[in-house]
């Protein structure tokens, strides 16, 4: 039975994921700060681990793998989720407490999950998805501190991918567009407040399969990057 451990499994992209793959048939381990909305989303499920911890504390991501792979006998796949959006504003009007909690937890917490899934995957392979953004190539107006972030991604995934390439560790990216979470739909509503028009979303279950077959791979197979979208969206296209 293989093991994932899902990142920001508490709400989001990372609880349709960890009930996919909980549905799969899969060892899931759910790590995010919050342990009651880890346990609603592993509802009593035996395959269900539940690790609070804070992405961006080296220790307890550290503790936390371990005591996964304690439980299960090993680690297959990382999805490497956890992220977070600061208030929109120009580069000169943005907090630094906001920019720092923004590479704190969507680059340093990313950084350090890695870490510690490819310190458990020497010897015996495995596979690292992070979660990166369509802002990895096409940025919002007034988010530089995400899309610097997910930038930064596309390089991790790359070096990763390059790294573990010997070691049988396969590391992939996955850039999505607008699925529906707390964060877009807040967004989604300020643009509407604002007399926009909203935002274009998917579901967060369209994200969460194409994790699944990223993560069902072959060995000698990878996704180094995969685009999900959703349909609608002002992705594609010129003036």
């Amino acid at each position: 039975m293989k093991t994932i451990l899902v990142t920001g499994a508490s709400s989001g992209i990372g609880a349709a994921t960890a009930r996919l793959f909980l549905a799969e048939g899969w060892q899931v381990g759910l790590l995010a700060r919050r342990r009651e909305a880890l346990e609603e989303v592993a509802a009593g499920h035996e395959r269900a681990h539940v690790l609070p911890a804070d992405v961006a504390e080296p220790g307890a991501v550290d503790g936390a793998v371990a005591a996964l792979v304690a439980k299960t006998g090993g680690l297959d796949v990382l999805f490497n989720n956890a992220g977070v959006f600061v208030p929109a504003a120009m580069i000169d009007e943005i907090a630094l407490e906001d920019w720092d909690r923004a590479v704190r937890v969507n680059l340093t917490g990313m950084f350090l999950a890695a870490r510690a899934a490819f310190r458990q995957m020497r010897g015996t392979g495995g596979r690292i998805v992070n979660n990166g953004s369509i802002s990895a190539h096409v940025p919002r107006e007034g988010a530089v501190s995400y899309t610097v972030t997910k930038h930064a991604i596309t390089g991790l995934t790359k070096q990763l991918a390059l790294d573990g390439r010997s070691l049988g560790i396969a590391c992939g990216q996955i850039d999505v567009g607008n699925a529906r979470t707390p964060m877009l739909e807040a967004l989604d509503h300020a643009q509407r407040a604002g007399g926009g028009g909203g935002v274009a979303m998917m579901e967060v279950e369209d994200v969460a399969r194409s994790v699944l077959h990223m993560a069902s791979l072959p060995p000698g197979a990878n996704v180094l990057t995969m685009t999900v979208m959703a349909n609608a969206m002002p992705y594609v296209g010129r003036g």
